[in-house]
C-alpha cells in the first residue's frame, strides 16, 4: 500500500464519529495493564457527543484513576455498587436499563469468569446483570496473557458468555506485558471504536 492512512488506520478512518452522537454508552474498565488504551476510547467518545459513563472494577483504579475517567466523560464514574450518585436511585438498573450498547475492556480473565458465572459483586458485572442480553448489545474485549488466554477455564466461559448473547471482540497477537509476544493484546482504540460504531 502506498497510502499510509491505509497501513495506520485511525478511529477517524473506521468509523464515522456522527454515529456516536446521543448515544448512551458504557464502558466497563477491568484491572488490566491495557485499561490505558481505554482512556483514548472514552476521549474519542465524549468528544463525538456521546453520553459516556464509566464503571471501573476495584482492580481496574490500581491502572487507571477514576479521576483521569472522569475528566474524560466529563461524568462521575461507577466505582462501588454501594455508592450512589442520586439518593433512593438504584444505579446498577437504571444505568443499565438507559443504554445503547456496553463495552467491557480490558476484560480480564477474572471479570469473564464472574460475567460468565453471573457473579455481581464488582461495579462491571453488577451494572450488566439486569441487561437484555440481545438488545443493546454488550461486548466483550478480553485480554491477557497468552498463558490464561489459553487457560481451557477461558475457553469455556467464552463459550459460556456468547451463548447467553454476549459478542465478543477478538484480542490481538503481539508484544505483551509479560515480556512475550502472543494472542491476548487488547485492539488498539479505533478497533474498540470500530466495534461500538
Amino acid at each position: 500500500m502506498s497510502d499510509s492512512s491505509q497501513e495506520n488506520p485511525t478511529s477517524e478512518s473506521l468509523v464515522d464519529r456522527k454515529a456516536f452522537e446521543g448515544r448512551r454508552i458504557l464502558i466497563g474498565v477491568c484491572g488490566g495493564i491495557a485499561a490505558y488504551k481505554v482512556a483514548s476510547v472514552v476521549s474519542a467518545l465524549a468528544q463525538s457527543g456521546a453520553e459516556v459513563t464509566v464503571a471501573m472494577t476495584e482492580s481496574a483504579t490500581r491502572f487507571v484513576t477514576p479521576l483521569t475517567f472522569q475528566a474524560l466523560s466529563g461524568r462521575s464514574v461507577f466505582t462501588s455498587q454501594w455508592d450512589q450518585f442520586e439518593a433512593a436511585d438504584p444505579q446498577h438498573v437504571r444505568l443499565a436499563a438507559d443504554l445503547d450498547v456496553a463495552l467491557v475492556a480490558p476484560c480480564t480473565m477474572n471479570s469473564l469468569a464472574r460475567i460468565a458465572g453471573g457473579f455481581a459483586d464488582d461495579p462491571v458485572p453488577a451494572l450488566l446483570a439486569p441487561r437484555d442480553r440481545d438488545v443493546p448489545p454488550v461486548l466483550l474485549a478480553p485480554s491477557m496473557d497468552t498463558e490464561l488466554s489459553g487457560q481451557p477455564a477461558t475457553g469455556r466461559n467464552l463459550e459460556l458468555v456468547k451463548s447467553d448473547g454476549y459478542r465478543v471482540i477478538e484480542p490481538g497477537v503481539g508484544w505483551q506485558a509479560c515480556r512475550r509476544s502472543g494472542a491476548g493484546r487488547l485492539p488498539e482504540p479505533e478497533m474498540l471504536l470500530a466495534a461500538i460504531a
